[in-house]
């Protein structure tokens, strides 16, 4: 794990729910600890927004062309981070939707700090180039999802989940 990661919880929403930035911060973490590449990095930053369906609605069709909100949007700061002079080494922005992820909690019956944290990790992987378009890389990317979240004792996300093909978290 870097021993150095610096998550900025950026809250655009309200009310704040107890417990949530504690959440973000350990699944931001581990995500980090889990991406072999990162794992030595001395010094990196994450930022993580905390927003409303309507930011997600005009991010995902302003970067993606999808007129709809998501739950959450990954933008890596670069393919390879690297710092100058000792700078954290930025890994880019998660931004998630806590509307859409507590609808969604509820509807999964899963609770909110549990979605929370299983939609951190994957905005996380999508920073380190994990993607879900294809198959295999969607089996990939979950295999990892689910080790990392087992390791913060919460359960498999995908157990029992019935989502189609391409609309994966």
């Amino acid at each position: 794990m870097t021993t150095g990661l610096d998550i900025a919880v950026i809250r655009r929403h309200s009310p704040a729910v107890p417990g949530e930035v504690k959440a973000i911060r350990r699944a931001g973490a581990a995500a980090v600890a889990a991406i072999g590449r990162w794992a030595l990095l001395s010094r990196a930053e994450l930022a993580v927004v905390l927003a409303g369906d309507s930011l997600l609605r005009r991010l995902n069709r302003r970067y993606r062309g999808i007129d709809r909100a998501t739950n959450v949007l990954a933008f890596p700061a670069a393919d390879e981070p690297s710092a100058l002079g000792g700078a954290p080494l930025p890994l880019g922005d998660v931004v998630l939707s806590a509307e859409r992820i507590a609808a969604e909690a509820a509807v999964q019956n899963k609770t909110y700090l549990a979605h929370l944290s299983h939609l951190v990790v994957h905005g996380v992987l999508h920073l380190a180039g994990h993607d879900h378009g294809e198959p295999k890389a969607a089996a990939a990317m979950e295999r990892i999802e689910i080790a990392v979240l087992a390791g913060l004792g919460i359960a498999n996300p995908y157990a029992g989940a019935r989502l189609p093909r391409g609309r994966r978290r």
